[in-house]
């Protein structure tokens, strides 16, 4: 039997608010026109007795549904939080009214009141979301035994959880243990030491609740966080709940690096050959086996270049100083030349720098290098120019050695790489099991996940994964798989190391917020999920190659195949279904529709007109409540109607506003392109390729294009929302009034 739905309306006249609105009008509002149960009006409500009255009326009244008309619900969200079984909407009027409004003015007092007609409007429309639970795996996957996956297991037991490292070389340690020394890690930072793999691979060895599966790759990983199903090539299967990647990284191939001199002599070596010989304790000329007596680096070998790789790779610096090291130590009488673009050390690093820049035999120079050519006894000739000298410099060496870059695992080449140690060959799927779509993105195939949307992590700039570059650096566009080292950035070892227990850190949060049935970030402990009215579906694919985290797979007939334990709950599926079969319980189609119904459209002859902003919740709202703290003032005929991202936004929503004479409909949200902001990954993107389906909508209706507009924001642009709001205004005001208005 369902539910009888109780909502009790409470407006805080505090922080500004009873001196702008008429706080006992509006609870006329609530009381005569909404006929409320219960609608009450307090100077503070956060206080300790406004939270007590509103608890003693849960108690009493039966409420089950709470409208807090007072600050956004971005603050005090611990203090208006009850039962479990009580929903909560966040009015804010002081943000949204108060403090970007005039004082007692009748358009300020109208906004208050649609604000409030609003949120009862989206309690009645809503219900308590059920989450959705189901056992799991407490079991951290750290794909990759180097420094930073050890790390990461021994995180993961360290706080009791049992970790698995599939590694696919035949011991532990990755890179590490291919060096001589690494940067000095302690005061006064001034000579490179040991790496201390060796204890690390002990510790990890002899740790119980570490499985290690060394000369291993991962054949496939079926299911979702909680429940991910993992087979490796040797044919062991079990199932982890999250995932690691600590897959590293390798070196640029120096065989595009010709331009340089690697290919045309024996003794123009990369940074990883001159390491190993440093191992090996015999630093020779490749030609002919004697000892160099001058050895030149060339920094930025392929870095920080728009043909090879456009980024730092953040180390290269530091390892041409301690190699210099090395040849110093080891032969004494050999010249060193170091010969950079910029010399990048940095933090504590700057000691080391400088204790390498005091010796006599190191001599560092700027400079841009415009040839390297063989001359006579295996020697190798460089020129730069633009140097401090003001005259191009030649440096004649007879070794040289090419600081190359940092490449994450996860970049695919352009062409197929046979021996890619990382990649397990790809199996045909079984009946009944999902295979990639035609859209899937082309993966590393480390990872080998059976997604619709592709085998790997979806990369970003230069081949790393990534989520959210400004907000999320560990978690990944596959919820419950987090990248951590070189997989996420350059970095050396000793980042690494920290690295990995962030990673960790989210590993370990996803698997309990999983068990919970609770979303992971950004919207960390929603327990809602979306559904689907599957006997409507026409099978078009949209939500299944939108959704930005392969949530959703197809079975044969296109139909969705839902994973809620992907889900992030930005509701991008429910902005692309066309036939509106997807919606969550507590955000949804019917309940933006039901909020916008509720807003009060003056007749024309008032002169009012009424604009609807749809703003994202994550940047766009934030942006105009720092405007509002700082009391700057919005125009008082728009209403705003938060999304959680732009990409839910289903174009029903303004053919619906529209339609109802609302005059305007803008959509403001987070930016996207290169430099994208968005927390779910494409969705202002999505929003603006909907456009087109808008324009059409505007042409059925036979309504001016200007009605309807999209536009951008970071989140320190927030000075420039009265401004948008603003100009779109201007443009409303040119067309004139919505021809339905009063229809």
């Amino acid at each position: 039997m369902a539910i009888e739905t109780k909502i009790g309306a409470y407006i805080c006249s505090g922080c500004d608010i009873g001196s702008v609105i008429d706080a006992e009008a509006l609870q006329k509002i609530g009381v005569n026109e909404l006929k409320l149960p219960v609608c009450k009006v307090h100077q503070k409500l956060c206080t300790v007795d406004g939270i007590r009255m509103i608890k003693d009326d849960i108690a009493a009244e039966n409420l089950n549904r709470v409208v807090i008309a007072a600050c956004s619900g971005r603050t005090k969200a611990m203090e208006f939080n009850f039962a479990d079984s009580v929903l909560v909407d966040r009015v804010g009027i002081r943000e949204q009214v108060a403090w970007v409004m005039e004082s007692a003015n009748e358009n300020s007092q109208m906004a208050a009141e649609d604000y409030l007609r609003m949120g009862v409007a989206k309690m009645r429309a809503s219900e308590p979301p059920v989450p959705h639970i189901q056992e799991i795996s407490k079991t951290v996957l750290v794909v990759g035994g180097g420094m930073t996956g050890m790390r990461a297991a021994l995180a993961s037991a360290g706080a009791g959880y049992d970790a698995v490292i599939v590694e696919k070389e035949d011991s532990l340690g990755g890179w590490a243990t291919k060096f001589a020394k690494v940067f000095p890690k302690a005061p006064p930072y001034q000579d490179p030491t040991d790496s201390g793999v060796d204890e690390l691979i002990k510790s990890v060895e002899t740790n119980p609740k570490i499985k290690v599966y060394k000369s291993s790759t991962i054949k496939s990983i079926n299911g979702e966080p909680g429940i991910f199903d993992v087979e490796l090539s040797d044919g062991t299967a079990f199932r982890a709940g999250s995932i690691v990647l600590a897959s590293g990284w390798k070196p640029y191939d120096p065989k595009k690096l010709d331009h340089l001199g690697f290919g045309k002599s024996l003794n123009v070596v990369t940074n990883i050959q001159m390491e190993g010989m440093a191992k090996k304790g015999a630093i020779k000329r490749p030609s002919d086996g004697k000892t160099p007596h001058s050895v030149a680096f060339i920094q930025c070998a392929g870095s920080r270049d728009q043909d090879h790789l456009p980024y730092c790779s953040a180390v290269c610096c530091r390892v041409s100083l301690k190699q210099a090291t090395y040849i110093r130590k080891a032969l004494p009488d050999t010249q060193v030349y170091i010969l950079y673009k910029d010399l990048r050390s940095p933090g504590q690093y700057e000691q080391f720098y400088k204790n390498v820049q005091e010796d006599e035999g190191v001599f560092l120079t700027r400079g841009e290098v415009v040839r390297v050519d063989p001359i006579s006894g295996d020697r190798v000739e460089v020129e730069l120019t633009d140097t401090l000298f003001g005259q191009n410099v030649t440096v004649q060496v007879d070794l040289l050695v090419l600081a190359t870059g940092m490449v994450p695992t996860t970049k695919v080449e352009e062409l197929p790489v046979t021996d890619n140690a990382e990649a397990a060959p790809a199996e045909d799927k079984g009946a009944g099991q999902q295979s990639a779509g035609a859209s899937a993105e082309v993966g590393a195939q480390i990872l080998n996940l059976n997604y619709r949307l592709g085998t790997d992590l979806p990369t970003l700039k230069y081949g790393f994964p990534d989520s959210h570059y400004i907000c999320f650096p560990y978690e990944t566009q596959r919820t419950g798989i987090y990248a951590a080292c070189a997989v996420r950035a350059p970095m050396d070892l000793a980042c690494a190391e920290n690295d990995a227990f962030g990673a960790t850190l989210k590993a370990i949060q996803a698997l309990e917020l999983t068990e919970k049935g609770a979303a992971v970030h950004p919207r960390a402990g929603d327990l809602s999920f979306p559904e689907f009215f599957l006997q409507r579906c026409t099978q078009c694919k949209r939500c299944t190659e939108e959704c930005p985290f392969g949530t959703l797979d197809e079975d044969a007939k296109g139909t969705p195949e839902t994973h809620p334990l992907r889900c992030r709950r930005c509701g991008v599926c429910m902005g692309a279904c066309p036939e509106r079969i997807v919606s969550f319980k507590n955000y949804s189609v019917y309940m933006i529709g039901e909020m916008i119904k509720s807003i009060h459209v003056p007749e024309e002859d008032e002169e009012k007109p009424r604009v609807i902003a749809f703003m994202c919740e994550n940047d766009a709202l934030p942006s105009l409540e720092i405007a509002a703290s700082h009391r700057l003032k919005i125009n008082p005929y728009v209403r705003i109607i938060p999304l959680r991202c732009l990409g839910s936004m289903n174009v029903v929503w303004i053919a619906d506003a529209l339609s109802a004479g609302i005059d305007g409909v803008l959509l403001i949200g987070c930016k996207h392109g290169d430099d994208y902001q968005c927390h779910f990954i494409k969705g202002s993107e999505l929003a603006n390729t909907r456009m087109a389906n808008v324009q059409e909508k505007l042409k059925q209706l036979v309504l001016e294009t200007e009605r309807v507009q999209i536009t951008e924001l970071a989140l320190n642009e927030w000075e420039k929302i009265p401004q948008v709001i603003d100009k779109f205004m201007e443009g409303i005001a040119a067309v004139g009034p919505n021809p339905y208005k009063g229809f």
